[in-house]
């Protein structure tokens, strides 16, 4: 009977062990390992209770006119909060402008959308609920509907101690945005955890060929986040039917110009290109091994590599290892 009881009790121990070991690994709002701290708007510092509010409008679909999609729909955690589809679909099965990106590591980028032209994450949360194509919605109306609902009353209270508002939408919903930090990735765990062994032979050979001045892959797909934020032409098509950064500034200089995304979690942000238009890595890699297209736009980086097949599959090995499970699987950021 004392061995049992004993055997009971280590069980439980162990039981209890592995949910605290498991609790602490998914550190609400944590910044990774290797990450510089990010700049917060003084008016919408982290708050767990902002950041449950934010969580629960984004899985709303309250926000959209006829209450059919809510920000997940198009941003899925399965898929680093992007959809898999090439162009998303809003209300009424209607078909997007672009393919939809990534959601990761928000609190560091100077601005937003495929041609930059917003500036804040707050700013953002307006444009899907306003777009046509997506939400088709006003939101002073969604404050309307807010107002029915009593956790949304008396949470705009709390969290920022005003009645609901676009303030209060847009300042939520951002705060949980800026909670979705990628940085555990087999890659990370190499380079800024040191665990030497992460990392395979071909994934190492793949690493070496994207930051060598050969393929100049790093030099787009730069420094912790692996993308400069800049704008750029890939040379894709010749003639784009999207004008990209031209549609903000109205520049000729930047027709076809789109914003370098991040390759963080790029194996499950598929299909690729801002139209969705390259199916998989492979794709991707033999694009930019062919020269692409000619445009008057083009980036003189994006030339012929002559990569043999075997190096091709070293990259795509390499980009594999940017996929952070643990930012998948994080039950935090679940509906």
């Amino acid at each position: 009977m004392k061995i049992s009881y004993c055997f009971i009790l280590i069980s439980i121990l162990f039981v209890f062990c592995k949910k605290e070991t498991i609790e602490k690994k998914y550190v609400l709002n944590e910044i990774p390992k290797g990450f510089p701290t990010p700049s917060i708007p003084v008016d919408n510092e982290f708050s767990q209770a902002r950041f449950e509010l934010g969580k629960k409008l984004f899985y709303d679909p309250i926000l959209s006119r006829d209450s059919t999609i809510s920000c997940g729909t198009c941003h899925q955690q399965q898929f680093a909060f992007s959809d898999g589809l090439p162009k998303s679909e809003g209300i009424e099965k209607r078909i997007g402008m672009r393919n939809a990106p990534g959601l990761f590591n928000l609190a560091y980028a100077p601005y937003f959308l495929r041609e930059g032209g917003v500036p804040t994450l707050e700013m953002q949360v307006v444009v899907p609920i306003s777009e046509h194509a997506e939400m088709d919605f006003n939101i002073l109306k969604v404050v309307e509907r807010m107002k029915l609902d009593s956790y949304y009353v008396q949470q705009s209270r709390a969290c920022y101690n005003r009645e609901i508002d676009p303030f209060v939408i847009n300042r939520s919903i951002a705060n949980f945005e800026r909670t979705l930090y990628s940085g555990n990735s087999r890659y990370d765990q190499y380079v800024f955890q040191n665990q030497a062994n992460t990392l395979n032979n071909q994934e190492i050979n793949g690493m070496k060929l994207f930051f060598s001045e050969r393929t100049n892959c790093s030099t787009c797909h730069s420094d912790f986040n692996f993308t400069n934020y800049k704008f750029d032409n890939n040379g894709l098509y010749e003639t784009y039917e999207d004008p990209g950064r031209y549609r903000l500034t109205l520049n000729e200089a930047d027709r076809a110009l789109f914003k370098i995304p991040s390759l963080r979690n790029v194996e499950k942000t598929q299909p690729y290109m801002h139209d969705g238009s390259l199916t998989n890595l492979k794709s991707v890699i033999d694009h930019y091994n062919s020269g692409g297209k000619n445009h008057p736009h083009k980036s003189s980086l994006v030339r012929p590599l002559n990569l043999t097949e075997a190096e091709k599959e070293s990259i795509v090995a390499f980009l594999k290892t940017l996929t952070d499970d643990d930012f998948l699987n994080n039950p935090n950021f679940r509906k």
